[in-house]
């Protein structure tokens, strides 16, 4: 039985951007730390090889500090095999560091940067398939069909792009065979590039990434523990849990007369989980302008409890009647402004963007009318 941890796409030295405050570094710091969490993972399960299945780092010019103090982790774990593979982040196209990494890698990191087969233990055979650019332009898994191993060996595959048009950054030519499993005699195909795990077949698998980095995947972050048998047996194959950070959709529908906030609490996770958890409330279905103020309110209430928390409203419909328009003010500026938004989003002859805008630019001056008269 061989036994290993398949991960990818830590992404190590992702700025996030699209953040403010402290959020980035702490994001930052969880990749870090995701080296420590996998191997402790691969202790506590007996596995001393953990194969990264390309963009480990985010760029192909990481700062020396990410690059170094990387490095230094594994280094910690002396027992542990990292196996690094160039991905399309960090392909071999940047020379420098794939230099660097040669000359600063301690004896426990195996660079995998060249489509030859490699042995991990006896009677056991990796066939790596380096990124030679960005986008290479062709399946560079097409050479393991050839690949020369021992009679009986267990084969294993590591490769980082697109499989199917469902790639994180896809390119037609780029796409690996969704049978190289089968052609190249492969026990198992430990791939990266889609950051949510994903069995594509019993012997082909996306790890995902152990850290999220987006909405768009509706899982933790994670890892997969791969057992092979023998060279004709099927992977057995188990999730591991290695996220700190939890990025959550949640869908809030509401029709008139609910209340949001009650709708609301009954969605979100209890308050000492939210402290590490990105959270985004979409909101639809139809609401008065009340109702919508509420919610925008609540939203603001709870925000400082978690890691991020917006909300999405823009398929919330809003209803709103000539009453609700005293609510912002019965004449003057306000009043004016109101009434012509109320109007723009009642015209038929604008379009259903323009009557969104001027829906939702309506519902913010109603929540501004609420807020200076409190």
């Amino acid at each position: 039985m061989f036994r290993f941890i398949h991960s990818s796409d830590l992404h190590l030295g992702k700025r996030f951007g699209n953040f403010s405050g402290d959020l980035p570094s702490r994001l930052r710091e969880a990749r870090h730390v995701v080296i420590t969490t996998l191997a402790r993972q691969a202790r506590e399960r007996g596995v001393d090889t953990v194969l990264l299945a390309g963009d480990t780092f985010d760029t192909e010019t990481p700062a020396a500090d990410v690059r170094r103090q990387a490095l230094t982790e594994m280094s910690h774990h002396s027992e542990i095999r990292w196996v690094i593979l160039p991905g399309n982040h960090d392909s071999l196209q940047a020379t420098e560091l794939w230099d660097k990494l040669g000359s600063e890698a301690p004896p426990n990191v195996v660079l995998a940067t060249q489509p030859q087969p490699m042995e991990l233990a006896t009677n056991v055979a990796l066939l790596p398939a380096p990124c030679t650019t960005r986008r290479p332009g062709r399946d560079l898994t097409e050479w393991m069909d050839a690949a020369g191993t021992p009679d009986g060996a267990i084969r294993i595959g590591l490769a980082h792009g697109a499989i199917r048009d469902f790639s994180e950054d896809t390119v037609a030519s780029d796409v690996i065979a969704p049978d190289r499993a089968d052609r190249a005699g492969l026990s198992y195909l430990a791939l990266g590039d889609w950051h949510g795990a994903m069995r594509v077949d019993p012997r082909t698998w996306y790890s995902g990434t152990p850290e999220q980095d987006r909405f768009k995947h509706d899982r933790p972050g994670e890892a997969l523990l791969v057992s092979i048998a023998s060279s004709s047996a099927l992977p057995e194959v188990e999730a591991l849990g290695t996220a700190s950070f939890a990025w959550r959709s949640f869908d809030l529908h509401l029709l008139d007369g609910d209340d949001p906030a009650t709708v609301l609490t009954s969605l979100l996770p209890e308050v000492r989980d939210r402290r590490q958890t990105l959270a985004r409330v979409i909101a639809t279905g139809r609401s008065r302008l009340a109702q919508r103020s509420t919610l925008t309110r609540e939203i603001e209430i709870a925000a400082p409890d978690f890691a991020w928390l917006e909300l999405d409203d823009s398929g919330l419909a809003t209803e709103c009647e000539v009453d609700d328009l005293d609510a912002i003010d019965r004449g003057g500026a306000l009043r004016e402004a109101a009434n012509a938004l109320f109007a723009e989003a009642r015209d038929e002859s604008l379009s259903v963007t323009e009557r969104d805008i001027a829906s939702g630019a309506l519902a913010r001056l109603y929540s501004y009318a609420q807020t200076v008269s409190q």
